[in-house]
């Protein structure tokens, strides 16, 4: 059955479909020896498909990672300012992995990796509606009706951000720990709506995405989802 390249290509591991689009517009993907330069292109059967001339990697399962990433990494392969990243610190002995979203330089906590750019894709869909959580310790007064009314949805700075649940679990003075649970998930969304109500984070840690948690993992490790959980969670289509 046919399927858009960019697709084929997100399905080997060796990117995600969004960053395959941008590489086959780039002119650095051959289908049988001939460039192709639209994402639209289809694909099917046994063709050879080269990335930058070199093959892709053969489809193996689907897998995925639970990982605690640290403050100060930032979530991407190759950063342009040359700051340390996340695929720059994993354990040794990881295939080639993609993250499921990301979470910002100074965020720390529970981040999904995957050797499937599709899936990728697909966790981080808006119409999945999958929560995250996080701890977020913030300094400043917290309003409690100001942090009641992120759960009708609010507008910064022209961006309309969805319903946020938000409550107090411990505060002391000025210091307070609050658990914040969101479906969107936009850049530095926390962080821009505590500034909002007049907070400011100290440090932000995501402890679920989805059905998946951080539990206890500490900083830098890596832990495996038994491929019986991903059935259970994602259903056969990728869980094979």
């Amino acid at each position: 059955m046919a399927e858009r390249l960019a697709k084929f290509m997100a399905h080997s591991g060796v990117c995600s479909r969004r960053d395959a689009e941008e590489y086959i517009r780039q002119g650095r993907v051959t289908v049988n020896g001939e460039v192709v330069s639209t994402p639209a292109f289809n694909v099917e059967g046994n063709v050879t498909v080269l990335l930058d001339g070199e093959k892709l990697p053969q489809k193996d399962k689907t897998r995925l990672w639970l990982y605690y990433k640290p403050s100060g990494l930032v979530t991407t392969h190759k950063d342009k300012e040359g700051r340390p990243t996340v695929f720059d610190h994993l354990p040794p002995g990881l295939p080639r992995v993609i993250s499921v979203g990301r979470l910002d330089l100074n965020s720390e906590g529970l981040l999904l990796l995957t050797n499937n750019g599709e899936l990728s894709r697909e966790l981080e869909l808006p119409k999945n509606a999958w929560s995250r959580r996080y701890r977020v310790r913030v300094h400043g007064k917290v309003d409690l009706k100001r942090l009641e009314s992120l759960q009708q949805g609010v507008t910064v700075d022209g961006v309309t951000y969805g319903r946020v649940m938000a409550a107090i679990d411990s505060q002391n003075g000025s210091n307070a720990w609050l658990s914040v649970t969101l479906n969107e998930g936009k850049n530095r969304e926390i962080r821009k709506l505590m500034k909002f109500i007049g907070l400011e984070v100290a440090r932000l840690i995501r402890v679920s995405y989805g059905p998946f948690q951080l539990g206890n993992l500490k900083k830098g490790e890596v832990r495996e989802v038994p491929q019986k959980v991903l059935k259970e969670q994602l259903g056969s289509r990728f869980a094979l």
